[in-house]
């Protein structure tokens, strides 16, 4: 049994045995740091190849970057002023805009107003010809519209003594607005017994007066025609009665 157990060790069937030097850990260290510092600079090495071969490289890429920021502050500063310019000419547009309507509202109104003295010369020079000598005083353009604010309304009319009376007329007015309230046909007087001032409806004048007013219904009351009377100074008759209707 003994000679069986030697040769088991150390015979030919005998396990074999490596034999290792024993390297200290700092040298396997420095060794694993070795490899990678050598690993990390092939790599580089590979990459700067490949940009190069590329046509890539940090100083071109530097300078396009530059280049690139310089013509983008200058076409900022080109926006800049264009803007500038652009707002000058859209001021100056708007001023030449409102200086051609004020124009044209001049230009219109001036037609009217040439319009409106030519219908007035035509009106006095009639005055003054066609007048019979009988006739004391007339009602001219008598007008009835409705006002801005609801439920009133406004009128006008011209009072005319023919030249040569010798003294000038005074009397008063007394309107009559004739309505529909609630389906009812009604007149309601202006002025009223009611009224505050009922002097503000006397006239005094040698040729002619023109004579405007306002006057507010009650809401849900239509206004159909209005009714002018006037009466010389003292007298209880209307020497003058016109009527014009809602225009």
């Amino acid at each position: 049994m003994a000679l069986k157990e030697l040769r088991r060790r150390f015979g030919i069937a005998a396990p074999r045995v490596a034999v290792r030097p024993q390297v200290p850990w700092y040298w396997r260290s420095l060794s694993i740091l070795l490899l990678v510092a050598v690993l990390g600079f092939v790599a580089w090495k590979l990459f700067e190849t490949g940009r190069q071969v590329a046509g890539f490289s940090a100083a071109e890429t530097a300078g396009e970057l530059e280049r690139l920021r310089a013509l983008s502050e200058r076409l900022t500063r080109e926006n800049e002023a264009l803007q500038s310019r652009t707002a000058r000419a859209e001021g100056e547009l708007q001023v030449e805009r409102a200086a051609r309507e004020d124009l044209a509202r001049q230009v219109k109104g001036l037609i009217q107003e040439n319009a409106q003295l030519k219908e007035d010369l035509a009106f006095f020079e009639s005055l003054t010809s066609g007048v019979g000598p009988g006739r004391r005083l007339a009602v001219h353009r008598f007008v009835l519209e409705r006002d801005i604010v609801p439920d009133e309304y406004r009128y006008s009319l011209l009072l005319v003594q023919p030249p040569g009376q010798g003294k000038p007329f005074r009397g008063r007015l007394q309107f009559a607005v004739r309505v529909v309230q609630s389906g009812r046909q009604a007149v309601i007087p202006l002025p009223g017994p009611d009224a505050p001032n009922p002097a503000a409806f006397n006239v005094s004048f040698r040729v002619f007066q023109r004579v405007e007013g306002r006057f507010k219904v009650p809401p849900g009351t239509a206004v159909e025609s209005l009714q002018v009377q006037v009466y010389g100074e003292g007298r209880q008759e209307a020497l003058v009665t016109e009527t014009t209707v809602l225009s």
